[in-house]
């Protein structure tokens, strides 16, 4: 592991927005009273890499609780950085396997969840990896709130198109799709925010899709 790699796991382990792994485990069903003390939404970004989303999505709404969830804590410290340098303090970030995410959020406490350019996992003997898995979306239903909506970006077609296919099977309710999010009327401020890796895709002129869906 490269020096600047250690360095931000040392960092990282002196934020106050930052919780690892077990640590977190008490403030399951408590984030916004525990965590942000106030009583406000609380909205996850699933695989958030250097958190990107989640930090501009704080910015846009102040009245709203935003964590970043993901398992390389040299990713998560640049956000985590980024939101302490700039006083953004509705934005906490989570180093945990999302696979565990039961562990950490209790029923019905987030209201709104974010998948941004995450992990395809191409290969058909990956498909339990896949973030809009059946499998990851039941992990969903027992923590969304009735109605919560789950947003995703993505570069890959492919993950597009089976999370459409998911979303029809299971007679989920579909509130926007666009393969072409850029030339479509859903590109509003917040689905305009670009992460480090959707600018490095816009620059070789690749289409971005997008899903807005809810899974009742």
């Amino acid at each position: 592991m490269g020096k600047d790699k250690l360095k931000r796991f040392a960092e990282v382990n002196t934020f106050s927005n930052v919780v690892q792994l077990d640590a977190g485990k008490p403030f399951k069903g408590k984030w916004s009273t525990f965590f942000f003390n106030n009583n406000n939404p609380v909205v996850l970004e699933l695989a958030c890499g250097k958190g990107e989303y989640t930090v501009n999505l704080a910015r846009l709404f102040p009245q709203r609780n935003f964590i970043g969830i993901d398992y390389k804590g040299n990713r998560i410290w640049r956000g985590a950085k980024t939101a302490l340098e700039d006083g953004v303090t509705n934005v906490g970030f989570l180093r945990i396997q999302i696979e565990n995410i039961l562990d950490y959020f209790g029923h019905q406490e987030v209201d709104e969840i974010w998948i941004t350019f995450p992990d395809p996992q191409p290969q058909l003997s990956r498909e339990k990896k896949r973030l809009t898995s059946p499998q990851f979306l039941e992990k969903y239903r027992s923590i969304l709130k009735p109605g919560g909506i789950i947003h995703l970006k993505t570069d890959n077609d492919a993950l597009h198109a089976y999370t459409a296919e998911k979303i029809t099977q299971h007679a989920l309710q579909l509130h926007a799709k666009t393969e072409d999010l850029y030339h479509s009327e859903h590109a509003d401020e917040v689905l305009s925010i670009k992460t480090y890796y959707e600018k490095k895709y816009l620059l070789k002129n690749k289409n971005i899709n997008y899903l807005k869906f809810s899974l009742e």
